[in-house]
């Protein structure tokens, strides 16, 4: 665990900075070592860690499963939710400044969940999902309430093309009067995955406007995919 808080503190927020700011989305290379990927597969089956399964089918959210973690968060997604969310609160505050939303996030981690609980938001988002052969997910945004947080990360648990094939992670961007635009991406085994969960500002002739991004995952064709999902604000449900 020592090792893992190492690697976080050496992100290049600067790079991670321009990489949202351009696209939405930043990708951190090999932020956790195989050893931990497997590990939180092995925990999988492990009920106790865990509020809530969702099968994803009955709800037409797609094919496949996740899991809900509850309180107390395993201390490597606990450690990640405290030590990331600083430094994206700081391109939130910005995003909202520059598009003229009268918001301000919290620079803690605290803060936010104190927000999410005075709005009776009060069970954890981080979760972990699981795709077999066929699975997907449809495109959506993960809000669970009034507050959320407008980032989110996805840290990578499989190698892909030989784990799995298939089961491309996808954005799309909803430019104002103007076809979507999807965004196909691919990330190694261990990569964290910092993306926009609703909408990001894009500099245009006349300042700053607003697109409104959704994230799903392509159909998985051979194998088993499994993620973890970040998402750093707390839920009604």
């Amino acid at each position: 665990m020592k090792n893992f808080k190492t690697k976080l503190a050496t992100i290049d927020w600067q790079a991670v900075s321009e990489s949202m700011h351009e696209k939405g989305y930043a990708i951190v290379p090999k932020i956790l070592p195989d050893e931990q990927c497997n590990e939180l597969i092995d925990e999988y089956s492990n009920e106790k860690l865990y509020r809530k399964t969702v099968i994803m089918e009955r709800y037409r959210f797609g094919l496949g499963e996740y899991k809900y973690f509850d309180y107390p968060l395993p201390n490597i997604i606990q450690i990640i939710r405290e030590t990331i969310y600083p430094k994206l609160s700081t391109i939130a505050n910005l995003w909202m400044k520059v598009l003229n939303i009268n918001k301000v996030y919290p620079q803690t981690l605290e803060g936010l969940l104190s927000l999410c609980h005075q709005n009776k938001q009060l069970k954890p988002t981080p979760l972990i999902l699981k795709y077999g052969k066929g699975g997907y997910n449809t495109l959506h945004q993960d809000l669970y309430g009034d507050v959320y947080f407008p980032m989110q990360c996805v840290l990578f648990l499989n190698k892909p093309d030989k784990d799995y094939t298939g089961g491309e992670f996808v954005l799309t961007q909803q430019t104002p009067r103007a076809q979507s635009k999807a965004i196909v991406l691919k990330p190694k085994k261990g990569d964290l995955l910092i993306f926009t969960t609703n909408f990001r500002p894009v500099k245009g002739t006349r300042g700053y406007y607003r697109v409104n991004m959704k994230h799903g995952v392509s159909e998985v064709i051979r194998g088993e995919r499994h993620t973890l999902g970040v998402i750093f604000h707390d839920a009604t449900s």
